[in-house]
């Protein structure tokens, strides 16, 4: 049994009546009271009356505190995040279901954290969800059945290293937990359209914060995500630009009145300085030497994520590649991956990324010889980011769910 209104299982209908019975007094503080709207919260928790009573609850709550209910026709995102955060709700699939389409690549993860709050963000993805929970409604009534789930469609085109930016990747889980937590079973399918090579990296930063159910919705497809596509949505339906043939009025092939495909944001935006971030390690290098850090790569396609400030004064810092295995080596006898420069750490927190091609041992190395005076403390955190095998595997264009 699905556990769907129509197929429900005695066991499930009677879950569902005591569901009902439990949950009375806050009943009327949900948006929708139906039944379809209730089973959702039990198919979510396997229908354990118990968490999905404790879901609902915390949602309730969590609709009062972030002003829910008026946040679609009261609230407005700010400017920055209107012209700069890249998606939008554009046409339906062949089910009648609202598809919503994020435009990864012109992103600009850190100009928008500069410029805007974590509130802003939450908010503004609250205000999207909403307003496809309403399309749905509406769609519902016009096609004469349920329709509550969305298709998404996942543009991953110039994905990048700006993209694994540390605070980025912890605010878009914060996002994602949110969506788990408040909209069960509100997505239908997603689809993963021209994914490079570091998706299986950044997919692997995030998956942990999907449910076991979201992660089988996901199909990553290759290069006949085009004709992959047509089978799900219209033509019509699907913006030229995706394949289709539905343009703006003005014959815009990317239908841009409704999907925002963002780009950098002008600092004259930016409302902070610095994003605060703590750091794993802290070390004071002395005048006239340098400090390395090594990390065992074990196999291509890892990624070294670092982030590193200074209290006081500059620091040098170049990537290498040892040579030798089991001693140290100075910095002329290794391969200089990342250049050694000398950074203002002190006035900005410095991060960055390296995908390492080849395994081996790369060393993280801070360089304070030119120092005659001053020793520099350091504060610093380093990943290795591996990549995800199961979306890895989907990379070759079969789209194959992930599992």
């Amino acid at each position: 049994m699905s556990g769907r209104v129509g197929d429900l299982s005695p066991k499930q209908a009677e879950t569902l009546a005591k569901f009902q019975e439990n949950i009375q007094d806050i009943l009327p503080n949900l948006p929708v009271q139906d039944d379809h709207y209730l089973l959702r919260w039990l198919r979510a928790r396997g229908f354990n009356l118990q968490k999905a009573e404790h879901m609902v609850r915390k949602h309730v709550e969590f609709r009062r505190q972030m002003k829910v209910d008026t946040l679609t026709t009261t609230w407005e995102p700010p400017e920055v995040m209107t012209r700069y955060f890249a998606g939008g709700m554009c046409g339906y699939d062949k089910d009648g279901s609202p598809i919503w389409y994020d435009v990864i690549g012109p992103l600009d993860p850190k100009g928008l954290m500069h410029s805007a709050s974590k509130q802003d963000f939450l908010k503004t993805k609250i205000r999207d969800c909403e307003l496809l929970r309403e399309e749905c409604i509406k769609q519902s009534k016009k096609h004469g059945k349920q329709i509550e789930a969305i298709t998404m469609i996942y543009d991953c085109e110039n994905l990048g290293m700006k993209h694994l930016w540390k605070p980025a990747v912890e605010l878009y889980g914060e996002v994602l937990t949110m969506f788990e937590d408040n909209y069960p079973e509100g997505l239908k399918t997603l689809f993963v359209i021209k994914a490079p090579k570091v998706f299986p990296v950044a997919y692997n930063l995030i998956k942990h914060f999907l449910s076991e159910d979201t992660r089988k919705k996901i199909q990553v497809l290759g290069g006949n995500w085009k004709e992959v596509l047509l089978q799900n949505i219209d033509a019509e339906q699907l913006p030229v630009y995706y394949g289709g043939t539905l343009t703006d009025p003005d014959g815009n092939p990317r239908c841009m009145c409704k999907i925002n495909f963002g780009g950098d944001v002008p600092k004259s935006y930016y409302i902070l300085e610095s994003i605060k971030q703590q750091y794993e390690s802290t070390v004071t290098v002395n005048r006239g030497s340098s400090f390395q850090s090594e990390y065992e790569i074990l196999f291509p396609g890892c990624v070294l994520r670092w982030q590193f400030t200074t209290e006081s004064a500059d620091i040098g810092f170049g990537v290498y590649q040892k040579t030798k295995i089991g001693e140290r080596q100075k910095a002329g006898e290794m391969v200089e991956v990342v250049s050694n420069q000398r950074y203002n750490s002190h006035l900005v927190p410095e991060d960055g990324t390296l995908t390492c091609m080849e395994p081996g041992i790369y060393v993280l190395r801070f360089d304070n010889t030119y120092s005659i005076i001053h020793s520099k403390k350091v504060s610093y955190s380093v990943e290795v980011l591996l990549p995800d095998k199961g979306s890895e595997a989907q990379m070759d264009g079969l789209g194959k769910k992930i599992k």
